[in-house]
């Protein structure tokens, strides 16, 4: 027999034998998903975000069938998707407190002082690492953007002062700006707890002052002002545990010499316009 015939003939007998055992190892082997599981993704929001604690839609929608998680746990989806979610799996909704990012620190472009001038490319990441960037604090926030890149809903600019204006309704807690910070200064709080220390410096007094002039400089007044055990000192910084003490009220803050510790409603930082702080490569890539 010719190789022309005999060739493309054992190939072809080949591909049948192996189609033959793919199609008995499908009939016999697969694993069988609640059909739920797909009309329960097919109403979630497909972000994957991962605000949920999940590492995608998928994977929540899994949990939801199950009945480990509620479907309020989803911030990225509207009040009709989570009423619409419990009526298909016959599930109480739930109730989830709101989060929102916010920068453990306040002390952009007019608070905090520049030791030099760092020329390189702009990335937070790029210039923690060339001698922390230009800031004297090298615990603050260098403000070069790298959490409004990767904020997937646009929920953070850069403002003119050099600090991340987040979007409280647009933000979905989702923590890809925990992740992209090269100083761990993002924390997502939940948005009724209003008392939030914007400073991350271990230093204290002059020390501390000398760097930033909104660093706290660990007076220990909020702790007085505060409700018993709502506030306590901890590595030099006001620590608010709601767990602990309480009511929060914005008492707390009124002789803070700093405005290290915020009463906050709403948005953190409310200047949302660029200005000229960035270059225009940089100014490019935010946008």
């Amino acid at each position: 027999m010719s190789s022309y015939v005999f060739a493309p003939l054992v190939m072809g007998g080949l591909g049948l034998f192996f189609a033959l055992i793919l199609a008995l190892a499908y009939r016999f082997l697969r694993v069988h998903e609640d059909p739920r599981i797909e009309q329960t993704e097919a109403l979630l929001p497909g972000s994957n975000c991962g605000a949920c604690g999940q590492p995608g839609c998928h994977a929540f929608a899994e949990q939801l069938v199950l009945g480990a998680v509620p479907p309020s746990l989803c911030t990225v989806a509207s009040e009709d998707t989570v009423d619409a979610l419990a009526d298909l799996l016959d599930v109480d909704p739930g109730q989830q407190a709101r989060r929102v990012a916010r920068l453990r620190c306040g002390g952009g472009k007019a608070q905090a002082y520049q030791i030099a001038e760092y020329r390189g490319f702009e990335n937070c990441r790029a210039a923690s690492v060339v001698s922390g960037g230009g800031k004297g604090c090298a615990w603050g926030c260098l403000g070069l953007g790298d959490c409004q890149l990767s904020c997937s809903f646009d929920a953070i600019q850069m403002n003119r002062n050099g600090l991340p204006a987040v979007d409280v309704d647009s933000c979905t807690a989702c923590g890809d700006c925990v992740a992209a910070c090269p100083r761990d200064l993002f924390a997502l709080a939940p948005l009724q707890q209003k008392l939030f220390v914007q400073c991350s410096s271990p230093l204290s007094g002059d020390n501390a002052r000398a760097l930033c002039t909104v660093a706290c400089d660990t007076c220990g007044r909020c702790v007085a002002d505060a409700a018993p055990g709502l506030i306590s000192m901890q590595d030099n910084l006001p620590r608010v545990d709601y767990s602990a003490g309480g009511p929060a009220l914005p008492d707390a803050t009124h002789r803070c010499p700093t405005g290290a510790i915020r009463w906050l409603e709403g948005a953190q930082f409310d200047d949302a316009d660029t200005g000229d702080y960035f270059s225009e490569e940089r100014y490019a890539q935010l946008r």
